[in-house]
């Protein structure tokens, strides 16, 4: 009989650690932005108060406006402080110095290029 409760409990230990390993992935693009707000406030807050920003804003969804001053293939960089990834290629229509709000995931702030990191980014169209 104890060997049918070992089995119990060993069955139980594998489908909660699978579920908490195989979580399904957050879908940024459908989720409400935590805060909103420039790309250069972000930045600021960044500088002068690191930790605290960190806590935060890390892995939280937020929606970031300005000023492009570079476009990639796979990124766009708002205000020279904003590094926005994206998943899909980005919009051909996008130039230099167009105004743009973005909507991703804080990975964190790059001290050596002063810049705040978004990823799973997408374009928020005003409406």
């Amino acid at each position: 009989m104890r060997k049918w409760w070992i089995l119990v409990v060993l069955i139980i230990i594998g489908f909660i650690g699978y579920n908490y390993l195989y979580r399904a992935h957050r879908n940024i693009e459908n989720e409400t932005p935590t805060y909103v707000m420039s790309g250069n406030s972000i930045s600021n807050e960044f500088l002068n108060y690191p930790d605290e920003s960190e806590k935060k804003y890390l892995n939280k969804t937020i929606e970031l406006y300005g000023l492009i001053t570079q476009i990639g293939t796979h990124d766009i960089t708002i205000d020279n402080v904003l590094f926005c990834q994206f998943n899909e290629l980005v919009l051909q229509n996008l130039k230099i110095n167009d105004s743009l709000s973005v909507k991703g995931r804080c990975i964190g702030y790059d001290s050596l290029l002063e810049q705040v990191k978004l990823d799973q980014c997408t374009v928020v169209v005003s409406e």
